[in-house]
């Protein structure tokens, strides 16, 4: 005789083998998905992810999985739960350990938000917030963000001091640190695309700049006295701030073919994943140099792309990636890929995914910034970083 839950958890594994493989002929997974109508990832019946809505029956039909391997990460009896709701653009989830709480950007509101894991409940952490996009969490604890409209990486201490790591290099301003991955060697690395230099996320290049060419936009608008006076100088690059505080450049905008934005390590940090043209991989050298460059994935799925924002890998070394498909309903949310860079898996939700993190006080909980929603799951695998 089987329990409950192993019942629960054997039906999940058939299911997944067998209903939930995107072109399985099934009501709940047809073949093409539906496109803006129903308002659902799911085309019968209709989600409802508000707060008292009737509960999805187990296993959840919006965990969905593509190979085998993947039923030994997800779990039977776990739905998608929608934590919170009433941004404008979700970004960049940190977990704080210590005080089991997770930390995400709302960029255009210039704000950080914080939920709760004690009630659930959701509060103002920070504003202004320098209209911040990344977060993480490093070794010792101390939350660390990228700013955009300030243009640089800080890190907030202990005593609630902040410390600026970085906003410059080779005697020239960051464009506008996007994401960043904490490394066991006390080293911080982040991307610097030109994301923020706009009026909604962040703050416009002075007349002339790249993103103000004609001079029209007011870059000083609503910024604090002072502002307004930076134009983007550098290339979208990739660089490392040493524990002793030099920053250096690790990956050049030629390199990548084009600006970074996620980033993350491999759980035993011999490589590195930058979100570039899909996502690139190199190897990590014993003095930090970066080599064996390649594509990993295209994050085209069903022909349809998956377009990955910030990045995680969990302790087993699969790569956990939101996924922005636009219009195409039922693409959004996260896909899951081997560190092989095999599909395994898809969580589906009703907004375009921006980035991810693994939290919770065992750091199996799969948090996800969404559009303007904070989504969590529960999985069966851990987080291979802090934050």
């Amino acid at each position: 005789m089987i329990s409950r839950r192993e019942a629960i958890h054997r039906l999940g594994t058939a299911a997944g083998v067998a209903a939930f493989v995107p072109r399985a002929a099934s009501a709940q997974a047809p073949a093409q998905p539906a496109r803006g109508n129903p308002p659902s990832v799911i085309s019968n019946p209709p989600r409802d992810f508000t707060p008292g809505a009737q509960p999805v029956t187990y296993p959840d039909p919006d965990i969905i999985t593509i190979d085998p391997s993947f039923n030994t990460l997800r779990l039977g009896n776990t739905p998608i739960q929608r934590l919170w709701t009433g941004g404008l653009w979700c970004e960049g989830p940190a977990w704080c350990s210590q005080g089991r709480y997770l930390v995400w950007s709302d960029i255009p509101n210039n704000r950080q938000l914080r939920w709760l894991e004690d009630d659930g409940r959701v509060t103002v952490f920070r504003q202004p917030s320098g209209n911040s996009n990344g977060n993480t969490f490093d070794f010792q604890g101390r939350q660390i963000s990228c700013e955009h409209s300030g243009r640089r990486v800080v890190r907030y201490e202990h005593d609630g001091a902040v410390t600026i790591l970085a906003d410059s290099w080779d005697g020239k301003r960051l464009n506008s640190p996007n994401d960043l991955a904490p490394h066991r060697d006390g080293s911080i690395w982040f991307t610097d695309p030109p994301f923020g230099g706009s009026v909604y996320e962040g703050m416009p290049d002075a007349a002339g700049g790249p993103s103000n060419p004609q001079g029209l936009l007011n870059a000083r608008a609503g910024q604090p006295a002072g502002s307004g006076t930076l134009k983007r100088e550098l290339p979208t690059n990739v660089y490392r701030i040493d524990p002793g505080g030099r920053v250096d450049l690790v990956i050049t905008e030629q390199q990548m073919g084009g600006g970074g934005n996620g980033i993350c390590f491999s759980p035993d940090y011999k490589k590195l994943y930058v979100v570039s043209r899909g996502v690139q991989v190199f190897d990590i050298t014993a003095d930090n140099k970066l080599t064996n460059q390649k594509s990993f994935a295209d994050f085209m799925v069903d022909g349809i792309r998956c377009g990955p924002d910030g990045i995680r890998t969990d302790v087993y070394g699969n790569v956990w990636a939101p996924s922005n498909a636009g219009a195409n309903l039922g693409y959004s949310g996260v896909t899951v890929w081997s560190a092989d860079a095999k599909l395994l898996g898809r969580i589906r939700l009703p907004e375009v995914c921006a980035n991810v993190t693994f939290g919770g006080p065992k750091r199996n909980r799969l948090f996800m910034a969404a559009g303007q929603s904070l989504y969590a799951v529960f999985t069966n695998t851990q987080g291979s970083a802090p934050g």
